[in-house]
């Protein structure tokens, strides 16, 4: 009990320093190859701190969706959650009788713990900062592990900036966010070594406003580019004229003259995983944020679109090599969770 209490305390620990927010954080499905085709469908509820139109939130959202059309999982899911009704939530679905919950703890790390080990015999596939454990055997964690895609991203950006000078908007400075903005500036060296970056973190999850009053200031001080990590920044970018990169999801189609590129995360690989091992009785304490990579179809590139033939052939070359070579595991993008800071 006194590991299991330092444990706990450490969680706490952490979301004291985190706040109380939750986080968050297009093309093709990327299902695995022997997709679940279950007899009766799985009860499935989503539980999320924020919107479903959220750019994290909606990837998972977007996934449970499909599986629902398919038959394969019937769907409930509650937004706008606030922290501390998240364990009130988890515990009403898991009552309720839904045999896998999802969702994101990244606020509420301890008490979710405390739950889990409550109903056993429901699953719970979350995202959360923290690796397994088999203390919590019916608890998996995720993450939106697309450092690949936000690395090829980082390559297109560093052939399009004119002044090297580039301006990067996040939310919280959490891994979550760290090892995407590390990616994408090491992309970005690629083609222009000198690269600066202006970085900041706005302290929400959704707060478009402020995010956008944040990119104006970073193009005032000289940024020619923004690294749109949060809704916001690609509205400041489109009115001033410069170009944007976008992440999670491809928002081209809102901003055609603006996003020139965006990393995308596919969350079907990572829910068909769990639904497989709900179906056959072996869900267990795992890490599923590998089904995240590119390797395993967890995240892209999104189509150039608009900006086709606007790009340098001698960066779409290197996007094309480094792809091939990250899918045959020739490269690797490095995982970097520390915070970034400016140049």
């Amino acid at each position: 009990m006194t590991d299991r209490r330092a444990h706990l305390a450490y969680l706490n620990r952490r979301r004291m320093l985190m706040g109380t927010a939750g986080f968050a954080a297009a093309a093709g499905t990327g299902v695995l190859p022997g997709r679940l085709l279950a007899q009766e469908p799985i009860s499935v509820a989503g539980i999320y701190t924020v919107p479903v139109e959220q750019q994290w939130v909606s990837r998972i959202h977007k996934a449970a969706e499909a599986a629902k059309a398919d038959g394969q999982i019937t769907y409930t899911f509650s937004e706008n959650t606030a922290n501390t009704d998240y364990p009130r939530v988890m515990r009403e679905y898991a009552e309720s009788g839904a045999k896998l919950i999802v969702g994101e703890i990244f606020g509420v790390e301890q008490e979710a713990r405390e739950v889990v080990l409550d109903y056993p015999d429901t699953a719970f596939l979350l995202g959360s900062s923290f690796m397994p454990d088999p203390a919590y055997p019916n608890l998996a964690v995720f993450d939106n592990y697309i450092q690949d895609a936000s690395y090829l991203s980082g390559i297109i950006a560093g052939a399009m900036t004119e002044s090297g000078n580039i301006g990067m908007v996040g939310g919280f400075p959490i891994p979550e966010v760290n090892r995407l903005m590390h990616a994408f500036m090491a992309g970005v060296r690629e083609m222009t070594p000198e690269a600066e970056f202006q970085v900041s973190f706005i302290g929400s999850w959704f707060d478009p406003p402020k995010a956008k009053e944040t990119a104006f200031a970073m193009i005032e001080n000289g940024a020619d580019l923004l690294y749109a990590e949060r809704f916001g920044v690609s509205d400041a970018a489109q009115e001033r004229d410069i170009l944007a990169i976008g992440n999670v999801i491809d928002t081209q189609e809102e901003y055609p003259d603006t996003v020139v590129a965006s990393a995308i995360w596919h969350f079907e690989p990572t829910l068909q995983a769990a639904l497989a091992k709900v179906a056959d009785g072996s869900f267990e304490a795992d890490n599923y944020g590998v089904y995240s990579f590119m390797k395993h179809g967890g995240c892209s590139l999104a189509p150039l679109g608009t900006f086709e033939g606007k790009v340098p052939q001698a960066a779409l070359d290197l996007v094309a090599e480094k792809e091939a070579a990250i899918k045959s595991g020739e490269f690797t993008v490095e995982i970097d969770d520390t915070e970034p800071t400016s140049s």
